[in-house]
């Protein structure tokens, strides 16, 4: 039986019960895996999946032939049933071209770049991104626009992300309050409640469709991971993706998102560091994406990868003149403070301890990156240094037989202990300097203003409970009004912790932050006061700290203070002024440049901190530090991504560019909102189904969910289910927007509110309970009045069959889903036209009278093949003009792959003829990767085949018919 049988929106009868088709998989038996939703009485509500093999052999399945539909007369006021049936079936019909037809409407307020991935990524056979854009410019938001794209398109039913576990609740949180994706969060508590509810050989992944995990803690949980492994998803999206590449070795991380990265037809990353400047780390997230494009990871050119639309990367600088009401120009003070004669003399112990390398004093590059380690510490904090210095006590001691050298270090390093702890809070000036900062009129932070909090970074622990213990005394705060977050705790604790700085009516009022927690949250609901306490030894760092507070979606200032201590002691200073040149250059990468990695081109923290200490083991003067790392104005050779980007990608967009990438889908209502109220209206004008009530002044409606709505909820995160069972609904944006806001003041922090759009699982449900409002393969005719109105769009004699013709692809995805209007006269087709162009000249709305009069259903029955007959031909023509487009491009790739492939194999000999191994032992190497090679570009060739290959036969169906009324 073909696919197109089985495409999206066929009606079939499988045990005895009626269903409706979502999607059909091949399955490895040569049948389709159908996913369905049932529409007669007993399934109402219910999904299903069935194996078409197993059920034709019980001969229990069958596709409703559309020439055997049955008429049933509208009856209802103002046709009202046939306009909410016609409108579902309108609202099934899944897009296939490359435009936005849904993202740009969610909860937010779209900026044209925050569309251009999903643009990217739809131009793709197969949706595979890296949206690798700047700290601060919403990636999540980006992703979500292409997640809502790939759900309208019946490309979304299971979803995984994975993310930091700091950042689960933030990301679950902006999923379902801007797009209404649920995910259900899968933390440590989540997961105790999950082995909770089902049985322990059940798979958590296919109990939930959606969902979001730490990818640490999957690492963790052998349970879980091979829970993954025989799971398969729809999408699955990596954040912060720079952490699963491959770095030197293979680790766990990145042993799991290969594994994770074959699971899923979409694969989203998102990484605003995607690399670390090494070919074959950057290579291992390309070959996540697209295992065919580099043939070598440690040596690859941009004809590897042309035109695959792999990367999309912008800065704050491409999309300045979009932005101008969404960004705040940040405000930089930098406080210079002297150094008191305690932390002088604390530096001058420091210079005289003579370090030792290997058990020998070593005054050369050893011992000073060993100084330099020290200095890092002291840097940060008297308390800081001292862990560090009583680390290398310990270290030294712990020797059975310390050398002389050792001995005379450890003397040495007493006697900076001693130094250290002369440093008092009072004479320790970046922290009295930090005092003052905070108790000064012109910087204007008040502890007790809740919409105005601090943030304050440094990066050693050790500084945050100096400072914890300190600010709490010397500020008057209470336990729960400051707090510590970094990356040793809890998945529970961290997310508790940012959830509560984000919420007005908690007493948090100063988070101290590590450099591990800085990565992705959102820390600027409720503050845009930002604090260096210790200066980064990374660009990248500074980078990271300053996005928590200077995003996308801040509505204040974002002020931004560095705190810079000085010495009088010239090498220290020196040291100093180096650090203050990392700053200079963050500052010039944020307005002019884009990526601060671009100075010193390793594109990792911890590398550029290595840089930064051999500078300052070596004595290099700042001015040649400075000269030494200018950024790369071209930015081309140097960086891997420009080799990845879409030039045009970061191309200001005007209006007028942004209408032409977006749809607005034809509808007989007004708006989402007036087609939900009177969808509920008519559900209760023959028995009342639904207690609801609706203001359409606020565009809002309230209804207790029925229990086949409750069931659908059972499956849903816990956080969105209806409170005190009530479900409020609102179209309003602003109105929704402020109660996002508001909802921070909650105990759980999750709006109360419910954004009524396509997408929401109520509408949903909704649109189900309309489709089950008409009888089985039944389709409704209206006899239209005469009045001006109608005769515009139908004369007298004539009758008008709507259609929908279909026809997927081998993958069971829509790709030509058309409706007909098809004009009939005299017992025959007079002529066929685009339906949408028809149904605006009759204008079908409720004013429109239905009065009632009986029609002779006889003849427009035996018209049902000759209107049928007509839809095939205009489809058949359709199909094949689309078949000589495809057929072209599907040759032109396959070609490509096949030199992609010939590449690879060219690599693998020319990596075997370099091998000393023995020829036994390369012809095994060989064998092994042909097999993988031949593997990977099988199942592409089979992907790309698949996608642009149509069926020959669409799928018909009788929508409605409309006719006059009997004179």
């Amino acid at each position: 039986m073909q696919a197109a049988l089985y495409a999206p929106g066929a009606r079939v009868v499988i045990r005895d019960c009626e269903w409706i088709v979502r999607r059909a998989d091949a399955s490895d038996d040569g049948g389709y895996i159908l996913t369905v939703d049932g529409l007669s009485e007993l399934v109402t509500g219910k999904s299903a999946r069935f194996l078409t093999r197993l059920e034709e052999q019980a001969d229990a399945i069958r596709v409703l032939d559309p020439a055997e539909t049955r008429f049933e007369q509208d009856l209802s006021p103002g046709f009202e049933k046939s306009r909410l049936f016609i409108e579902t079936q309108l609202r099934q019909i899944t897009p296939a071209d490359d435009k936005i037809h849904l993202g740009h409407k969610a909860a937010m307020d779209p900026v044209p770049y925050q569309l251009d991935p999903a643009l990217q990524a739809l131009k793709q056979n197969r949706q595979r991104i890296l949206i690798a854009d700047a700290v601060g410019l919403g990636k999540t938001l980006e992703a979500g626009i292409l997640m809502t794209e790939l759900m309208r398109r019946g490309r979304g039913k299971r979803i995984l992300v994975l993310t930091l576990k700091s950042m689960m609740t933030q990301f679950q949180k902006e999923m379902w309050n801007r797009f209404t994706i649920p995910l259900t969060r899968l933390d440590s508590a989540g997961l105790q409640r999950v082995r909770n509810h089902i049985p322990g050989n059940h798979n958590p992944f296919y109990y939930y469709d959606k969902s979001i995990i730490s990818i640490d803690t999957l690492k963790q949980d052998n349970e879980y991971r091979r829970h993954l492994e025989q799971a398969y998803w729809d999408i699955i999206v990596i954040d912060e993706a720079h952490n699963v590449a491959e770095r030197g070795s293979s680790s766990q991380r990145a042993q799991l998102a290969q594994l994770l990265a074959g699971r899923s037809d979409t694969l989203i990353m998102l990484s605003a560091t995607p690399h670390d400047g090494k070919a074959k780390s950057f290579a291992s997230l390309m070959n996540m994406l697209d295992p065919t494009a580099i043939s070598d990871p440690d040596d690859y050119a941009r004809e590897d990868f042309r035109d695959k639309g792999l990367v999309i990367r912008r800065f704050k600088k491409d999309i300045r003149d979009q932005v101008q009401q969404e960004f705040k120009e940040r405000q930089v003070n930098d406080i210079y403070l002297k150094a008191s004669l305690e932390e002088e003399a604390a530096y001058q112990a420091l210079l005289e301890v003579p370090f030792t390398y290997r058990g020998e004093h070593n005054a050369e590059r050893n011992g000073q990156l060993v100084r330099i380690g020290l200095q890092k510490a002291i840097f940060s904090s008297p308390a800081a240094a001292e862990v560090s210095v009583r680390q290398r006590i310990k270290k030294l001691t712990g020797n059975a037989n310390p050398s002389a050298d050792e001995q005379q270090e450890v003397q040495a390093l007493h006697s900076l202990l001693l130094a250290l702890r002369n440093i008092t809070p009072a004479s320790f000036h970046k922290y009295r300097d930090l005092l003052k900062l905070l108790s000064s009129r012109e910087y204007g932070w008040k502890k007790t203003d809740t919409d105005d909090r601090l943030v304050i970074f440094s990066e050693r622990i050790e500084t945050l409970n100096w400072l914890h213990g300190q600010l709490q005394g010397d500020l008057n705060l209470k336990d729960d009004a400051i707090r510590i977050l970094h990356g040793g705790m809890g998945d529970i604790e961290q997310q508790a912790i940012v959830e509560d700085f984000g919420k007005p009516e908690s007493k948090l009022r100063v988070l101290l932050c590590s450099d591990v927690a800085s990565e992705g949250i959102n820390l600027h609901y409720l503050s845009h006061r930002l604090v260096h306490f210790d200066l980064p030894w990374s660009l990248m760092v500074f980078q990271q700290r300053n996005g928590r507070v200077d995003r996308y979606g801040q509505e204040h200032t974002p002020i931004i203070t560095y705190l810079i201590n000085q010495s009088d002691n010239p090498k220290v200073r020196g040291d100093q002024r180096i650090l203050e040149i990392l700053k200079d250059k963050d500052q010039q990468a944020y307005k002019n440049i884009g990526d601060p990695a671009t100075f010193m081109k390793v594109h990792d923290p911890d590398a550029e901190a290595a840089l930064t200490m051999q500078a300052m083991a070596d004595g290099t003067d700042a001015a040649a530090f400075d000269q030494q790392y200018q950024a790369d104005q071209s930015n081309e050779g140097d960086d891997l991504l420009a080799l990845f980007l879409n030039p045009e990608a970061a191309a200001p967009k005007t209006p007028g560019q942004q209408e032409q990438h977006t749809a607005e889908r034809y509808s007989l209502f007004p708006s989402d909102y007036e087609f939900a109220r009177q969808a509920l209206e008519a559900l209760n004008r023959e028995r009342k189904q639904v207690s609801f009530s609706a203001n359409n002044e606020r565009q809002t409606l309230t209804l207790t969910p029925p229990d086949d709505l409750d069931y659908r909820f059972r499956f849903l995160p816990p956080e969105i289910s209806p409170e005190d069972g009530s479900l409020v609904l609102t179209a309003d944006k602003q109105r929704f927007a402020e109660e996002i806001r508001r909802s921070r003041q909650d105990e759980n922090a999750w709006p109360k509110l419910h954004y009524l759009w396509p997408q929401h699982p109520a509408i949903e449900w909704l649109q189900d309970k309309l489709l089950a409002q008409v009888a089985r393969h039944s389709a409704p005719v209206l006899a239209l009045p005469d009045t001006p109105q109608v005769s515009a769009a139908l004369q007298p004699g004539e009758s008008v069959f709507l259609l929908s013709g279909l026809i997927p692809n081998r993958k069971a995805h829509p790709v030509i889903w058309q409706w007909f209007a098809i004009t009939t006269r005299n017992g025959a087709v007079t002529g066929l036209q685009a339906a949408e162009d028809w149904l605006k000249t009759l204008q079908l709305d409720n004013r429109l009278p239905n009065r009632a009069q009986p029609v002779n259903l006889g003849p427009l029955e035996a018209l049902r093949q000759p209107v049928i007959d007509a839809a095939k031909a205009a489809m058949q023509q359709r199909q094949q003009t689309y078949s000589a487009d495809s057929q072209p491009r599907l040759q032109q790739q396959l070609a490509s792959l096949q030199a992609l492939k010939d590449r690879q194999v060219r690599q693998l000999d020319l990596q075997l003829q370099g091998s000393g191994q023995a020829e036994h032992f390369k012809a095994a190497r060989r064998e092994e990767r042909m097999s993988r090679i031949e593997r990977i570009f099988e199942d592409y060739q089979c992907w790309v085949r698949d996608t642009l290959s149509i069926e020959p036969v669409p799928f018909i169906q009788i929508i409605a018919v409309f006719t006059r009324e009997s004179a």
